[in-house]
């Protein structure tokens, strides 16, 4: 007969039933437990100890690394974007593991540290009724949102939780939690029970329900009480081992994606790691441990969530790349190399190696999977080391070599005459200023596509009508100009990206200006971000490398550099320039990934569009979510298997998702490149009739006319 406990004192026993000897096997496995635990993180951060050097400061500002972090993993705000029920449960699940945590550690400093030198507990009264009630209610919401994952996983079934790398871990991960969580309840049920129910133990509203319906069920006092050990110890043992297993599997994630977070660059993408002196030798990828130790921290902080996958253009349109399995297929193959496996290449031709080299030409560059990734994975340092090791190895595609071929020859991409680069304003009834003769305030950089291709010198046409327009001091460098080479750098080709870099910046040298403005948000892009990195002096005695300017260019960032979308707003904004808001025309606009993901320039664009009268539509996938035209990364300049162009699938959502649909007139563009591929999109999906391209330039200067 098992008598009932007189409680006399607001608090619960510890190791209720559980006997001296139990206790003392307990610790054994706890300070076990945290020996295994402890090898493993140590293993892991010897792992990145032997990586390659960073080329990137990632903890310059450590108050203001650790602040940032710590504000995007507390908020859990990553993870809303895109899945406002992912952030939901992640949130639950986050800050309920977190505060059993907390709870656990509290309740082991009262009984190993507090009570040893006291006497004493402050594990009673108000403190534990407080204690009890925090901890029952988060620990419910940690419940909650396991479950929510669970059925995400196994009832909903989203695609993208299940990719080639998704198994038994991944559900052996979830299924613990849950495990451990509802097991907590249950303990604390019985033990209610078995203590005949104490009034105050009603702050424990969980486990006093549990209590309730096991009593309810036909449960004594004396069954709970024999029960409980056995719960107890079960309880206890998957917790240990789960704590063990934290380094050496899924669980891990929790760690390594906090420090991810912690050391991500918010230039990522945007700004290419440092140019390498000698890619041969300092960027050579070919093996693991060529990688940096970020780079293996993101391989480690990948969760398998598929985000990555599921917005990649270049997957959607049946290109052979999925950024979640680059990255996963980098991180088993290393894990492979450190048991013993075979070398392989990390990326060649042909189908021998870690990672094809078509996979790779297959990423427009777009950054959709960084900006959708919740824990901060940079595919893109990856791919472009990746693309540097093909460029070194000459597995470069063969449109790719005559691009490089032109720009060595011309300095242009098209392979046309350096001298025929303003024949396009010929065609104009008034004369562009020469920014080489005389001093303007904006050094207007045309860029090769709006110079040389027909159909975007319209767009560089209607811009210098604008300018007219606003009576603006500007000039161009004619003959001059040369190629930016924000895509040749993306495509692996650093060299030939310095030495263009370095003819470029000489000619703006040669002017006096006050603003560089850009017709190309690429152009934009590698010119605002990267060409202040490079230190042309360390290239000075290259014999490979004409480079002209020594040391480094605007690295204080006097010279601002703009889109024309920023330029022309502030002229309409200062009443400089009147645009007429004649224009009656249903239109929507196309985000360029390299003006708004890379540079967060969204509103400038739509402020013009909405100036000219025009009735603008958003598509779905605007903004941050916008979906590459599928020229970005060098896409523009190669052939590659599409089971449908994305070019074709957003002039489609045009027609058919936005609010005006059909009625949709006009597709506005503020980049060339997005111009060419929107108006091949146009005649391959059969939109010739449905839909024009047009350049907001070109609706600028109708408006203005």
């Amino acid at each position: 007969m098992v008598l009932p406990i007189l409680q006399t004192e607001v608090t619960r026993p510890t190791y209720w039933q559980i006997s001296t000897t139990g206790k003392a096997v307990f610790y054994f496995l706890a300070a076990l437990t945290v020996l295994v635990f402890v090898v493993g993180v140590a293993q892991r951060i010897r792992r990145y100890q032997r990586a390659s050097e960073e080329p990137i400061p990632r903890i310059g500002d450590l108050p203001g690394t650790v602040t940032g972090g710590a504000v995007t993993l507390v908020t859990n705000v990553k993870l809303f974007d895109r899945d406002f029920y992912a952030g939901l449960w992640h949130v639950f699940v986050f800050w309920g593991f977190l505060t059993l945590l907390i709870a656990t550690t509290i309740l082991a400093i009262d009984i190993d540290i507090y009570r040893p030198l006291t006497g004493d507990s402050f594990f009673v009264g108000d403190f534990y009724l407080s204690y009890s009630f925090v901890v029952d209610a988060m620990g419910l919401l940690f419940v909650v949102g396991v479950a929510t994952a669970i059925y995400r996983r196994h009832g909903i079934s989203l695609d993208r939780l299940w990719g080639p790398y998704s198994g038994r871990e991944d559900v052996l991960f979830l299924w613990t939690l849950f495990v451990l969580g509802v097991g907590g309840y249950l303990l604390e049920g019985l033990r209610i029970l078995g203590q005949g129910f104490p009034d105050f133990e009603t702050v424990s509203f969980v486990g006093y329900f549990l209590a309730m319906l096991g009593a309810g069920a036909g449960i004594s006092e004396g069954t709970a009480t024999a029960a409980y050990p056995l719960v107890w110890w079960s309880h206890a043992l998957l917790a240990f081992w789960f704590v063990a297993w934290i380094p050496y599997g899924k669980p891990f994630h929790m760690l390594a994606s906090a420090a991810n977070v912690m050391a991500s660059d918010d230039d990522a993408g945007r700004r290419l790691p440092g140019v390498p002196l000698d890619p041969a030798a300092d960027t050579a990828l070919e093996d693991v441990d060529d990688f940096s130790w970020k780079q293996l921290l993101d391989q480690d902080a990948c969760t398998k969530c598929g985000r990555c996958s599921s917005v990649c253009p270049a997957n959607a349109s049946g290109r052979p790349l999925d950024p979640q399995e680059v990255i996963l297929d980098l991180k088993t193959y290393r894990e492979e190399r450190d048991a013993g496996g075979e070398e392989l290449p990390i990326i060649a031709d042909g189908g021998t190696s870690v990672i094809a080299s078509e996979t790779m030409e297959s990423c427009m560059a777009c950054m959709a999977c960084m900006d959708a990734c919740p824990v901060d994975i940079e595919h893109l340092t990856h791919f472009t080391d990746m693309n540097r090791q093909l460029t070194e190895q000459g597995d470069v595609d063969g449109n790719v070599q005559d691009v490089y071929q032109n720009v060595m020859q011309q300095g242009n991409t098209f392979g046309d005459s350096a001298r025929s680069r303003p024949d396009w304003t010929g065609d104009l009834d008034f004369e562009i200023p020469d920014a080489r003769e005389e001093e303007v305030e904006f050094l207007w950089y045309v860029g090769d596509y709006p110079s040389y291709d027909g159909r975007n010198q319209e767009v560089a046409k209607s811009l210098a009508r604008v300018f007219e327009a606003a009576d603006v001091s500007y000039g161009i460098l004619y003959e001059d100009e040369v190629y930016d080479g924000n895509d040749i750098r993306r495509l692996g080709e650093e060299l030939l990206y310095v030495e263009q870099a370095s003819q470029l910046i000489a000619a703006f040298e040669e002017c006096e200006f006050e603003h560089v403005v850009c017709t190309d948000p690429h152009s934009y892009n590698t010119i605002t971000n990267e060409y202040s990195d490079i230190d042309f002096a360390e290239f000075a005695d290259d014999p490979m490398l004409e480079a002209p300017v020594e040391g480094y260019w605007n690295a204080d960032g006097e010279i601002g550099v703009h889109h024309y979308t920023q330029v022309v707003e502030d002229l309409v904004q200062s009443g400089q320039l009147s645009v007429p808001g004649s224009l009656d025309h249903t239109v929507t606009y196309h985000d360029p990934c390299h003006l708004g993901r890379y540079n967060d320039e969204y509103e400038a664009p739509r402020e013009l569009v909405r100036a000219t009268g025009c009735d603008l539509h958003e598509m779905p996938r605007n903004r941050a979510e916008s979906f590459c035209c599928g020229g970005g990364g060098g896409g523009l300049w190669m052939d590659l298997e599409e089971e449908s162009k994305p070019s074709e699938e957003r002039l489609r959502e045009a027609l058919e998702d936005t609010d005006a649909g059909a009625a949709v007139e006009k597709f506005v563009v503020a980049c060339p490149m997005c111009m060419t591929m929107y108006e091949d999109g146009r005649k391959t999906g059969g939109y010739e009739d449905a839909l024009e391209i047009v350049g907001l330039t070109e609706l600028l200067a109708e408006a203005v006319s």
